[in-house]
């Protein structure tokens, strides 16, 4: 069996920073072994609209694309390098949780990166959409 080690760290939107509440609107998941690292994000208005009836929807979406292009902030990072950049603590309407760390088990007949994206889909669906 082999050992799949990855981190995942879900984006939240916090429109007040001094109220504390926020939303999740996304996730990263990195293996450094691997080289993999997937971003995705999902902007729900109405239920931001609920925390803060005047969140700047636009503003957030500019912001969450940061997230999503590969080349910043320096195409030539590693992986892990990346992952590290983008999950750094924040002060800002998009902070990060603190990573999480997972290992899937491998026997070889499926590709790593397969299983470490099907992992992705299900936190996502668990962490981001919410049932």
């Amino acid at each position: 069996m082999e050992k799949i080690i990855y981190e995942y760290s879900i984006l939240r939107c916090v429109p007040d920073i001094e109220r504390g509440e926020f939303l999740n609107v996304g996730l990263m998941m990195m293996s450094k072994r691997q080289r993999w690292l997937q971003v995705r994000v999902n902007i729900d208005t109405d239920r931001l609209r609920i925390l803060s009836p005047r969140l700047d929807c636009e503003r957030l979406r500019i912001q969450l694309e940061a997230f999503l292009r590969t080349d910043v902030p320096f195409p030539s990072l590693p992986v892990e390098e990346r992952y590290r950049w983008l999950a750094a603590v924040k002060s800002a309407l998009i902070q990060t949780s603190p990573s999480h760390p997972g290992i899937l088990l491998s026997n070889g007949q499926v590709k790593a990166t397969d299983l470490l994206e099907e992992k992705f889909r299900e936190l996502y669906q668990r962490l981001v959409l919410m049932p």
